[in-house]
């Protein structure tokens, strides 16, 4: 353990917290030079004054402080609920408003992400993993309607314009799951899903919304637990060919590349919590996710030698807020705010 934490450059691995304190534990493995981001859940909320102080709190723990994140897309995924929070649409809601005006959806897309942005900020949230970039095959369980569209023309379009929403509020974005969850029925959460879909035809559909993004509007991706036996034996978060060859090579991408959460039953064909996470850094992750599991957490950090490549290190900055955040009361009188709000309402009102 490092003894002066205010040292520190961010490293590979994002945690999570238990509750709406820091316990002292939890301060010791926050300044742990293998950690570089916390994730919060729902457990983390129950208004936005304690959100706001357990971010500040995490914030405080190192100089250069940890780059604190969420899942909150929207529809049924969307950690904070309550106290002012906006709900928001599943982004099938958007991709339905498409078909019938192209350009209010857009808007609307716009709209949410700026919505999105600004309340998390306002509390101390750095980056949701948003925008969620698969194709809606209408067969995926765990996917459904957190989809856009089935098109991927539609679905980049969409995206790019809720990213435009984030980043007016000083947010970045993460897309997922590259290069594509949809077209599989199996949740890796608690399954192995198999696409035994060829590389081009992948490439073509599924991962075309990454290729016409780039790094430059998309700063980081999450691959998905999911095998392509076709291209290789290794889920995509695992796989050199998936990270290196194609996503850095073929596509030439130079975002951050976050794992998905190592605990999940689909990144356990790689071994321990040990394996899974050398297997990731390996492959070109630059940082890996360890939820719900706090023992994980620890033993990871203990057996974890790897050190962390400049370049991660610079992708990983970027990602932080470079304007300073809302205050949240000022946010509710600011009249791009509340025209946001109404636009949001046209696509779930309420």
């Amino acid at each position: 353990m490092n003894a002066n934490p205010s040292s520190l450059p961010p490293g590979p691995v994002m945690v999570d917290v238990e509750g709406l304190r820091l316990s002292a534990h939890e301060r010791d493995r926050l300044c742990h030079p293998s950690v570089g981001g916390v994730i919060l859940f729902a457990r983390n909320f129950t208004d936005r004054h304690t959100l706001g102080q357990l971010c500040a709190e995490i914030h405080a723990v190192r100089d250069e402080p940890l780059l604190i994140a969420v899942d909150h897309e929207g529809g049924r995924v969307q950690r904070f609920r309550s106290d002012g929070f906006t709900a928001l649409p599943a982004m099938r809601e958007l991709g339905v408003r498409w078909e019938s005006d192209a350009q209010a959806a857009l808007r609307a897309a716009t709209a949410v992400g700026y919505v999105l942005a600004a309340e998390l900020r306002a509390c101390g949230v750095d980056l949701s993993f948003t925008p969620v970039l698969d194709l809606d095959y209408g067969v995926s369980r765990v996917i459904g309607d957190r989809a856009f569209h089935r098109d991927p023309g539609v679905v980049a379009l969409l995206a790019r314009a809720l990213i435009q929403g984030l980043s007016r509020a000083g947010m970045a974005a993460c897309g997922k799951h590259f290069p594509g969850h949809g077209a599989v029925e199996a949740d890796s959460h608690h399954e192995i899903p198999v696409d035994e879909r060829s590389l081009e035809t992948i490439l073509e559909e599924d991962a075309a919304p990454y290729t016409w993004l780039g790094d430059l509007v998309l700063p980081s991706v999450m691959p998905a637990h999911v095998i392509y036996p076709k291209v290789d034996a290794a889920p995509a978060g695992f796989s050199r060919v998936w990270v290196q060859e194609i996503l850095r090579g073929r596509l030439a991408y130079d975002g951050v590349v976050f794992s998905d959460d190592l605990t999940m039953e689909g990144a356990t064909v790689a071994g321990d919590i040990l394996a899974r996470a050398q297997a990731a850094l390996v492959a070109g992750c630059d940082m890996v996710l360890v939820c719900n599991r706090p023992d994980l957490a620890d033993e990871l950090l203990e057996r974890l030698d790897f050190r962390m490549p400049e370049a991660s290190v610079a992708r990983l900055r970027r990602l932080m807020p470079r304007v300073a955040a809302p205050d949240w009361d000022a946010l509710q009188q600011d009249t791009q705010y509340q025209h946001a709000r109404r636009i949001r309402s046209e696509i779930l009102p309420g």
